[in-house]
């Protein structure tokens, strides 16, 4: 849990609100003192935790992606939002060109 929370930026209070637990028990969750349940698991997938991980420790990306398409979700959660917005820019207009061009 705890590489979650520094890869994303969370803080413990951010991931206990999330998860529906007090900020103790979050440090409980991140010392391996006690496994979370899965209302917090739900909780906290909705900020971006990899539910997976936590749970395997094994990434999760998405099925049936290819090795690069995981590589490009990897390298884009691991940067700022606002680097992620500005790449996301970046892939419309490059999207929108070839729509654009004829076929």
């Amino acid at each position: 849990m705890r590489e979650e929370r520094i890869r994303l930026n969370l803080s413990q209070e951010d991931l206990a609100q999330a998860g529906g637990v007090n900020r103790n028990t979050q440090g409980t969750y991140e010392r391996g003192g006690r496994n979370p349940d899965t209302s917090y698991l739900a909780g906290v997938a909705t900020l971006g935790v990899d539910t997976i991980y936590v749970l395997c420790g094994r990434r999760f990306v998405g099925a049936g992606l290819s090795d690069l398409e995981e590589k490009v979700i990897a390298h884009f959660r691991s940067i700022p939002e606002d680097d992620q917005r500005t790449i996301l820019r970046i892939l419309k207009a490059m999207a929108d060109d070839v729509a654009r061009q004829p076929k």
